[in-house]
């Protein structure tokens, strides 16, 4: 399921209109341009550029050759290529006396009002820090300023890479070059979101209240960049950082946009904002599934031979859209005779260091009946005989940009995260004939389409179980929570305030009720500026890689109710569930959530995950159990007093969640009433009960 909302589809339908526009304008003469030096001239344009999109650059410097200035000079002859900061490479905070990489929600709210949220003490306290990306587009742009500013020009023309001309640009720039007599900067491509903007015309409108987004071409004066340069150190995103100088500059905006940003074009940015808008409630959709992949290149086997890497290339290739198995010493029967027989009717298309393949004369005999499937080497021997050079890459650890080298041989865009650097596995031993699933009644629901769930139903498939240790690591203690015991102690456990576009509460502290016998977590109607109801969720402050996570507890019954226990991150997200759904509370609902990635990835697709629901002969809401996640890097097993009830190893139907998750306890409202059903107000307010919850990280 990857649908487009209706106002994405139309959207994108006007943006293709108006790509396809902008060719038939036959005006192409803009006399603001000229390359003679002139004072009322614009003779120079900058161009932001990352080294490694040399295709931007070129695509750029075409949609300017569209035009000619006023002596008749192709455009791109004034343009010069900035190499734009890349946020993979930044390895050290950038200077704080030219950028603060941070800002506040107020400063948000100060551009973009929200009319569910005040700039108060607590949003001018609530810090938000910027991302790498963001980081890496100011330095771009103040980089763009000093060019300006130390120039000969009175005025240069700064573009971003993945903009293009509106149908127009020429007439419309023209009238707007002449009406304005005096300023520092004037916005070409915009995004109004002022509360009085101003009708759409032909002449410039100062601007001197924020409200503007976006700086993908803007015009900037030599007097203006050092203006800008002047007032340094920015903060924040830098379109965020400019509206709040418009007091102290000129800053003017052309009476409509006549540069527009492609949105075909794959962004590599990531908005620090917008995961705290969905915190504090105001985005209320959830995020869309996985965008369709271009068509992947493959099937791609990958071969360690003794050497490092291959749990990286492993890991590369899920985080592009790959389904990969990787690190066994023996390839599962059935795929590897679909393999051997080029039936395309597999579960994976990518194979990496699985001892299996590791021959030469498989190799080339899966190369000829597979016409289209490559080979990676990431050791520094010898490359395998038989099949042909092009479709054999050599990926040593000598490879500086593994991004660069592994995209062109896939002949896919070079992807917006980082190349992951992960500690090898090995090949771990495969243990044939080993299924686990079901220890009571259970049926699968519907879950995700994604490259990291497999259909488990296909020719039987069980998963993969291996032999697998657990790493040795220092860890914590185990953190115990009983009655009596404080719950919000500053140091273990935090009750949360915030809530995420899927619920349609607003977790408060306040709903978390201690007494004697334990805590109750409580959901009420209460209207707040975000959400007509109030939940309740509480939260470790630490997160844990594998280990045992426990608690005693009663859950709430009634339809629209959901009691969770779980195990959760973003970036990337991953999550391991308990839940009840208060509609029939004779049932145990787990889920898993997989996306690939080291920390930080920004993978964090999926709506349903892996559902399974479990029957379990009583009615937990009518008495207290123990409820457990036993995590492993090898296996999930879900408990109830100790027993299990139902397991899953690797790829059945996901991989294994394997970066640190926080633990959480919360009680809330669905959006969705397919889901959970629809709300039962006459069993409010309801609420779940905790006895004791026991966490035992692994090696504990």
């Amino acid at each position: 399921m990857n649908t487009l909302t209706i106002e994405e589809f139309e959207r994108r339908f006007a943006h293709r209109v108006r790509m396809r526009a902008r060719v038939l304008d036959p005006r192409r003469r803009v006399a603001v341009f000229s390359d003679r030096g002139e004072a009322d001239a614009l003779g120079r344009i900058y161009v932001i550029n990352l080294d490694r999109m040399p295709a931007r650059w070129r695509r750029v410097q075409r949609e300017l050759d569209r035009f000619r200035g006023r002596h008749g000079e192709r455009l791109a002859v004034l343009a010069r290529r900035i190499s734009a900061v890349d946020a993979r490479f930044m390895n050290a905070d950038p200077d704080p006396s030219v950028l603060r990489p941070s800002y506040t929600l107020a400063d948000q709210l100060a551009v973009e009002p929200n009319p569910l949220l005040r700039i108060d003490d607590a949003a001018r306290s609530h810090e938000i820090f910027m991302t790498a990306q963001e980081i890496a587009v100011a330095l771009s742009h103040i980089e763009a300023w000093r060019r300006v500013a130390a120039g000969e020009d009175r005025a240069a023309l700064i573009l971003e890479d993945d903009v293009v001309m509106l149908s127009g640009f020429a007439r419309r720039l023209e009238a707007t070059w002449i009406a304005l007599e005096s300023f520092d900067l004037l916005y070409l491509a915009f995004k109004d979101v002022s509360a009085d903007k101003p009708r759409p015309g032909s002449g410039p409108v100062r601007r001197q209240k924020p409200g503007v987004w976006e700086a993908a071409a803007y015009v900037l004066t030599k007097t203006g960049a050092q203006r800008l340069l002047d007032r340094l150190p920015a903060f924040g995103p830098i379109d965020l950082w400019l509206n709040l100088q418009f007091h102290a500059i000129k800053a003017f905006t052309a009476g409509r946009q006549l540069v527009e940003q492609r949105i075909d074009e794959p962004s590599t940015n990531s908005y620090s904002v917008l995961p705290v808008l969905s915190q504090v409630g105001v985005i209320t959709k959830e995020k869309a599934l996985l965008p369709s992949s271009p068509k992947l290149r493959g099937p791609v086997i990958g071969l360690g031979r003794g050497g490092p890497g291959t749990t990286s290339l492993a890991k590369a290739l899920s985080m592009i859209g790959y389904t990969c198995l990787s690190d066994l010493d023996l390839m599962p029967a059935s795929e590897l005779g679909k393999l051997r027989s080029g039936n395309r009717d597999r579960l994976f298309n990518a194979y990496i260091n699985i001892g299996s393949l590791d021959d030469d004369a498989l190799l080339r005999e899966i190369a000829a009946v597979n016409p289209h499937a490559l080979i990676i080497v990431t050791s520094s021997s010898s490359l395998p005989l038989g099949p042909p050079a092009d479709r054999v890459l050599h990926l040593t650890p000598a490879v500086v940009d593994k991004w660069k080298t592994l995209s062109d041989f896939l002949k896919i865009e070079y992807p917006p995260f980082s190349y992951p650097e992960m500690e090898d596995v090995g090949q771990r031993v495969a243990v044939r004939g080993c299924s686990v699933g079901a220890g009571w009644p259970a049926v699968d629901l519907k879950f995700d389409a994604s490259p990291w769930i497999v259909l488990r139903e296909k020719d039987m498939w069980h998963g993969v179980s291996t032999e697998c240790d657990e790493p040795s690591r220092t860890v914590p203690v185990p953190a115990k929570w009983s009655a009596g015991d404080p719950l919000d102690d500053g140091e273990t456990w935090k009750l949360r305030n915030d809530t995420f576009p899927s619920n349609l509460v607003l977790f408060s502290p306040r709903n978390i009720k201690a007494g004697n016998d334990g805590f109750a977590l409580w959901v009420r109607r209460e209207k707040t500026p975000v959400r007509e109801f109030t939940g309740a969720a509480v939260a470790s402050r630490a997160s844990h890689l594998y280990g045992s996570f426990a608690a005693e507890m009663r859950p709430a019954r009634g339809s629209g109710l959901v009691t969770g226990l779980f195990l959760h991150r973003n970036g990337p997200r991953q999550e391991i569930d308990i839940e009840f759904l208060g509609r029939d509370t004779t049932k145990l609902l787990v889920n898993v959530y997989y996306n690939p990635g080291p920390d930080g990835t920004k993978l964090e697709y999926g709506y349903r995950g892996t559902p399974t629901m479990i029957s379990l002969g009583f009615d937990a809401a009518a008495e207290f159990h123990t409820y457990e996640i036993d995590w492993r890097p090898d296996r999930i097993a879900w408990k109830v007093d100790g027993i299990t009830v139902y397991e899953r190893n690797e790829w059945n139907p996901t991989p294994i969640p394997d970066r640190p998750l926080e633990f959480n306890l919360n009680l809330w409202y669905p959006r969705s009433a397919e889901f959970a059903g629809r709300l039962d107000t006459a069993a409010m307010p309801a609420c779940a009960e905790v006895r004791s919850i026991v966490l035992t990280p692994s090696g504990a």
